[in-house]
């Protein structure tokens, strides 16, 4: 079988897989058509050059010309356009796609692609490309509960290796309430991106804590401190699309967890423990980007502490929180898993605090960075941070708490992988010659 050209998923950025990368949107006809608009716009924004296919029944619900507009490239519309088709039009869109969505994918289009079925533009691309399909279904809840969908749907997982994103849960457009909304665009394009990623955390299980720990004074009061937990939220997201098994240890935070992303929410440092005690059991690698309290109130008061009772003297008692990176790196002994990656937001010596961290607790690896540096401390959307383990520090270039995300992962990448690389054998000493006898 002769393969059509491919993109190098290994040679994309994993913090932007979809730019420039030809993705293929085929609209058929649903009622969520129209919100296709706005998953072709998002494409576009991430750098992919995006065209559009659409059945004729899609074209009853928004018109070829807003995508058009929106994506500055006609729009394939006729399987048998003697214009299109001069040059094999829906073979050319086929052979030069690097991902094909059909959003939304009805429950009519879904059975079609199943029996192999080509009579239509969306159809056709679909079983003439070598590329990857992700599906978004969207249809009545009981269409899409229905026994013949539900083997439609595995016939293409198991038989054609495609790719599904949703569907939503919630009311939808026929009054029924339930499966069947089609996956909102951001979440389609997370999951585009996903395909389109290097997989080199497939099956990795990963453990990663974010955001602060609010240690009770009483009721309304608290013990806190300024993380938002953008950088750890990053990385979990960072890490499912590059394959991790990914469990998000999430403290107070206002960020949304990452789609597909297991997630647990504590408020405390006790809590936040009782939680790593499940969570790392089978993990591989365990990142602790959380802002862990390191002391808490002796004593919570059970109701608001008024100003009259506390006087203008007041003080709190205070007690030592445990270690939890320290507990995690004793725990290990001289095992070597999980991978333990700690992070150090320090304000001065940063780089000679954070190589005291790595010895003190154990750590493969720390992530330093200075909190009082503009654009990459706490609640701002950037940082710029350094890699320090025993081999010595390596800055990341500044960017995106994203962008940053995955050069971290990168890092790990590369020290999981040199952990598994058999150890190199030494060069064998030539044996001396034998001296010949004279005779």
């Amino acid at each position: 079988m002769i393969e059509g050209p491919r993109l190098n998923r290994a040679a994309r950025d994993p913090a932007a897989p979809l730019k420039g990368a030809h993705v293929v949107v085929g609209v058929t006809g649903g009622i969520a058509a129209y919100k296709a608009a706005e998953l072709v716009r998002l494409l576009d924004k991430a750098g992919a050059h995006v065209d559009v296919a659409m059945t004729g029944r899609a074209q009853k619900f928004i018109g070829a010309m807003t995508f058009q507009a929106l994506t500055r490239r006609p729009v394939f519309t006729n399987l048998f356009d003697l214009t299109e088709e001069a040059t094999i039009g829906h073979i050319q869109v086929a052979d030069r796609a690097d991902l094909v969505i059909i959003a939304p994918a009805t429950a009519n289009s879904i059975a079609r692609m199943a029996a192999g079925q080509a009579d239509d533009p969306v159809s056709a691309i679909v079983l003439a490309t070598r590329a990857p399909v992700l599906l978004a279904p969207s249809m009545n809840v009981n269409m899409w509960s229905h026994p013949i969908t539900e083997a439609n749907i595995l016939r293409l997982i198991d038989v054609a290796g495609y790719h599904v994103v949703g569907p939503g849960d919630g009311f939808l457009a026929c009054r029924w309430t339930g499966p069947g909304r089609l996956a909102e665009p951001a979440d389609i394009v997370e999951a585009a991106a996903h395909v389109l990623s290097n997989q080199d955390l497939a099956g990795v299980r990963m453990v990663v804590t974010a955001g602060p720990t609010y240690e009770a004074i009483d009721p309304v009061r608290f013990v806190g401190n300024r993380s938002s937990g953008k950088m750890g939220v990053a990385i979990a997201s960072a890490a499912q699309r590059r394959g991790a098994r990914v469990t998000l240890v999430l403290g107070p935070s206002a960020l949304p967890p990452p789609v597909g992303v297991t997630t647990m929410s504590v408020e405390n440092a006790t809590q936040l423990q009782w939680a790593l005690g499940d969570a790392v059991k089978d993990a591989d690698v365990v990142v602790m980007t959380a802002a862990v309290a390191d002391f808490r109130p002796a004593k919570e008061a059970k109701q608001k502490l008024k100003r009259g009772e506390i006087g203008p003297t007041a003080s709190i008692a205070l007690v030592q929180n445990p270690d939890l990176l320290a507990e995690l790196g004793k725990a290990r002994g001289s095992r070597r898993t999980p991978l333990l990656v700690g992070f150090a937001a320090e304000t001065d010596d940063v780089i000679g605090n954070a190589e005291k961290k790595l010895v003190t607790k154990k750590c493969d690896l720390v992530v330093a960075n200075d909190v009082s540096e503009p654009g990459s401390g706490f609640a701002v959307d950037t940082n710029r941070v350094t890699l320090v383990d025993t081999s010595g520090a390596i800055e990341v270039p500044a960017g995106t708490k994203y962008e940053v995300a995955h050069r971290i992962l990168d890092h790990v990448v590369a020290m999981r992988a040199a952990a598994a690389a058999p150890p190199a054998k030494a060069p064998r000493e030539p044996k001396p010659k034998a001296k010949s006898k004279k005779r």
